[in-house]
């Protein structure tokens, strides 16, 4: 039983279609815009794993190559690890379903959202949420869905709905909403210094947009929706639980004041470790479920005390920031270099110029690009004082440098302003709240540091949200503590003049527009305020690069000459590069970059172009060399591959019966450019030149040695 419905949405119909593929998952659809198609399948275990008290989700984005017509390159021919686009649409998917599955739902559960068909017009991010949820919500998992999911451009001022990706890039706005009937659940996107109320104006649209395909969902549900299996409500031993309050409450208030991250949450386990000690009994295991309570009376007690008495972990008002520090070149043989400290959160970022060898080649459905900037973001397990073994970038790792190089991104001068490749690494050494915003902080203070001549300085801050009832608190600059506790996650990045990058993910349904709103007015202030801090440190970026970097010289030749420059088999270039030392990159137009750390090198190259590529100019005098001598007169190579004729009446002032009388083959002599003809024949005068010589006295005609 095939069944098929579909929707107008952007420019193209989505449709989803249920019962051709996949059928023995417990939820399969195949959702498809324009010609790009993704199968989504949803399954879970029959039961609850042993010993555990969150649920084992795990979501998987894969792009097949097949999809666009192409054969994986390297030696082996088929998909291997997840590519960075793979692993970031992986968590756009992941994030605004897993706060909608029931919290005493406990089973192992996947959701593989596969491309199969890519038109390379049409994204595949936002289809990839819509099939998951859809796969989700016909299936018998617990799932308090459906949710839709859109994307928004904005080109001349004008919003544009799932913009193809022709349209982004004339787009000053690339924003991903997804939500529920009644809520936004995530926001994840980047801007070209955007006003906060262009961007609220984005969400509340895509809001709007994403009820076509949530209704979609409901009617098919109503069609072939399977019964939800049924899960086992959360017992809780209200004995137990009053036992520990007793035992607790008042320690776990003093322990949640205290400052230090580490202090707090060694005071915390100690008092949980009494509790066990006091409780154990041999007859029964009550371990897992004395932690479970535990852990909710200082969820319950954090929340209590932030909204009924203003307090917060810390002892902050809710607009306050942590101290900021910050210093810059504090690396001997970087190109620059910065330390971001913001509490007890702290980034080292370098940044790094290099040339155009040190492009990032990206091979991906939509076509091969090239990337000028990169950021890439390390959280070392000593940050948080933790032992664990050092591997590759994770998800998170992955994720949380994407952000931050959006965020700096906007800001990155073009090729043409500045031909460097840039790369920014950020090494996390501390971290409690936000450290892919003190990446974003630092990460700017690097590329000023280094002489990047960035558009404006961004910085960026993470908000929280803790919401009982009618009882609100907008949380500025949160703690590790206030993220894991509260009811949002909501990063902003941007210059003063308006948002680069914005993140949000909301855990409860009911967040309303005039309280995003607040929260987007609450971080400007915030922004703001670590950016002043930000240039007290360094104010601009920096004049003149550093020694260590490279230098990078660009020049224009005309498109013919560029066949001269390289020369036969890349003869003329390679002898240049020998000579110099630089590296030479050139491209089809003529553009020519000379990058060296030596600059009279790059200079030196320069010059050497400078001679191959040079044209005659008429009233020009040069020292040429006699190549040929003829009955009429001599040639004369003025420049590389270039000569003209001294006809023998311009040999000299008085009468030459005979030209090898004047001149002979291998003599360096003065000429002067008289004519150029539309055949582009060049005329020259010896007499002429060596009068405007003498005039100046500055003959220098060099004869050749005569055997």
């Amino acid at each position: 039983m095939i069944k098929k419905i579909e929707a107008e949405f952007g420019s193209y119909k989505v449709s989803l279609e249920y019962g051709r593929m996949a059928k023995q998952a417990h939820g399969s659809i195949v959702g498809q815009y324009g010609d790009t198609v993704v199968l989504a399948t949803a399954v879970a275990s029959d039961e609850a794993k042993e010993g555990i008290d969150f649920l084992p989700l795990t979501v998987d984005y894969q792009e097949k190559a097949y999809a666009a017509g192409k054969i994986p390159g390297g030696f082996f021919k088929r998909e291997g690890r997840p590519s960075e686009k793979e692993i970031l649409v992986s968590r756009l998917i992941d994030r605004p379903i897993r706060p909608l599955f029931p919290d005493n739902f406990f089973n192992d559960t996947q959701v593989i959202a596969s491309v199969l068909s890519a038109d390379q017009t049409n994204s595949s991010d936002f289809l990839g949420i819509i099939c998951a949820s859809a796969a989700l919500t016909i299936s018998d998992i617990p799932f308090n869905g459906p949710i839709g999911a859109v994307k928004i451009g904005r080109i001349e001022g004008e919003f544009v709905i799932n913009p193809s990706f022709t349209e982004i890039e004339r787009s000053d706005l690339n924003l991903i909403v997804a939500g529920t009937r009644d809520a936004v659940m995530m926001v994840e996107g980047g801007a070209n210094e955007l006003p906060e109320d262009v961007v609220l104006e984005a969400i509340g649209l895509a809001h709007r947009e994403i009820q076509k395909v949530i209704d979609i969902q409901l009617e098919l549900k109503a069609l072939v929706g399977k019964k939800k299996m049924e899960i086992q409500p959360l017992s809780i031993n209200r004995e137990l639980e009053e036992k520990i309050k007793e035992m607790s409450l008042g320690r776990i208030r003093e322990a949640i004041l205290i400052s230090g991250k580490a202090s707090r949450q060694e005071h915390l386990d100690k008092i949980l470790d009494d509790i066990h000690l006091h409780l154990k009994k041999e007859e029964e295991d009550i371990t897992k479920e004395i932690t479970i309570i535990f852990q909710e009376i200082e969820k319950n007690e954090v929340r209590r005390m932030i909204l009924d008495k203003n307090k917060r972990a810390d002892s902050r008002g809710y607009k306050d920031i942590r101290p900021i520090t910050s210093e810059v070149s504090v690396l001997p043989r970087t190109h620059g270099s910065a330390i971001f400290t913001r509490g007890e959160t702290q980034s080292l970022a370098i940044a790094t110029l290099g040339t155009s060898d040190d492009e990032q080649r990206v091979d991906a459905l939509e076509g091969e690009t090239k990337k000028t900037f990169m950021l890439h973001y390390n959280f070392p397990p000593f940050s948080v004082g933790e032992v664990k073994p050092l591997r590759g970038p994770g998800r998170r790792e992955i994720g949380h440098g994407a952000l931050a190089e959006k965020a700096l991104k906007a800001v990155i001068p073009s090729k043409d302003e500045f031909p460097y490749t840039l790369r920014v690494v950020s090494d996390i050494l501390e971290s409690n709240g936000s450290s892919s915003m003190a990446t974003v902080c630092a990460g700017t203070l690097a590329l000023m540091d280094a002489g990047v001549p960035i558009k404006a300085p961004v910085a960026g801050i993470a908000m929280g949200l803790i919401k009982e009832d009618d009882k609100i608190a907008i949380l500025s600059d949160i703690l590790g503590l206030e993220d894991h506790l509260g009811d949002m996650d909501f990063k902003v990045a941007g210059t003063r003049k308006g948002v680069t990058a914005i993140q949000m993910d909301i855990k409860i349904a009911g967040i309303t527009k005039e309280l995003m709103a607040l929260a987007v007015e609450q971080a400007r202030e915030g922004r703001l305020f670590i950016l002043d801090k930000m240039l007290e440190t360094i104010a601009e970026p920096r004049t003149t690069l550093s020694a260590h970097a490279p230098r990078i010289l660009t020049m224009k030749v005309k498109q013919e000459k560029v066949r001269e420059v390289i020369g036969p088999g890349g003869k003329v270039i390679r002898s240049i590069v020998e000579k110099t030392g630089v590296k030479i990159d050139i491209n089809d137009s003529g553009v020519i970059s000379i990058a060296s750390t030596d600059e009279d090198a790059a200079k030196a190259a320069i010059e050497m172009i400078n001679q191959i590529t040079a044209e005659a100019e008429i009233g020009k005098i040069y020292l040429g060399k006699v190549r040929r001598i003829v009955d009429f007169g001599a040639f004369v190579e003025i420049i590389p591959n270039t000569d003209g004729l001294v006809h023998i009446s311009q040999l000299a002032e008085h009468r030459v019966k005979n030209v090898t009388d004047e001149v002979s083959e291998g003599d360096e002599i003065l000429v002067k450019v008289i004519e150029i003809d539309k055949q582009g024949k060049i005329r020259l005068s010896r007499k002429d030149a060596l009068k405007e010589a003498a005039e100046k006295g500055e003959i220098t005609e060099k004869r050749a040695v005569k055997k």
